[in-house]
């Protein structure tokens, strides 16, 4: 059984459980899904998920209850993590504003509310790196990548900037895949591995 951490300090934590345990069951894995508010789950989970929400208020919750530390452990150990919008933004490494704490585990320069305000969301075919048909991207207030490490791999991008990477075992997003009934990004961050060797 696969233990899927959610960060559930904020931000959309239903639907990432369901979109990873959508994800599991079509690679023939059960998911148990923990729900993380406090510190000391982290290091029992397999992967990790860090969902959207407001970035500062996300960083400013982790260091509180110790989550941060954990997370920047899991990935050291080599643990997959998905993390979008605010999520990506939290775990880059320089989220140009100081209100937010990053991570660090994800070697990018991140802009936040880049594609504009909450009215200017929107929904877009993205074709992704890994993927045989467009991704259903849903933008909600999202953040742009500016700038990625030399190491990172850029997977998808719109209007000619990234919005989708892959930084070792990170995976990065600007849009929100948990709200779509398309599991494709879960399996690009925790599931193509074990396909692979499977």
């Amino acid at each position: 059984m696969l233990r899927a951490g959610v960060v559930a300090v904020q931000g959309d934590v239903s639907e990432h459980a369901a979109a990873i345990r959508r994800a599991g069951a079509a690679h023939g894995e059960e998911v148990e899904v923990v729900e993380i508010r406090q510190s000391g789950h982290v290091p029992d989970c397999d992967v990790l998920l860090l969902p959207g929400g407001e970035s500062t208020a996300i960083s400013r919750l982790l260091a509180r209850e110790g989550i941060d530390e954990e997370i920047v452990a899991h990935v050291e150990a080599e643990k997959p993590v998905l993390a979008t919008c605010a999520g990506l933004i939290v775990a880059s490494r320089d989220a140009k504003d100081d209100r937010v704490d990053t991570l660090d585990v994800l070697d990018a320069t991140v802009d936040r509310n880049a594609f504009g305000r909450q009215v200017d969301s929107f929904e877009a075919p993205l074709d992704v790196a890994g993927l045989d048909e467009p991704f259903p991207a849903v933008f909600i207030r999202a953040p742009v990548i500016d700038e990625v490490g030399d190491g990172v791999e850029v997977l998808a991008e719109w209007d000619g900037r990234p919005v989708a990477v892959r930084d070792g075992v990170v995976v990065g997003t600007s849009f929100h895949p948990e709200l779509t009934q398309d599991s494709r990004i879960h399996d690009l961050a925790f599931f193509e591995e074990r396909a692979v060797e499977a």
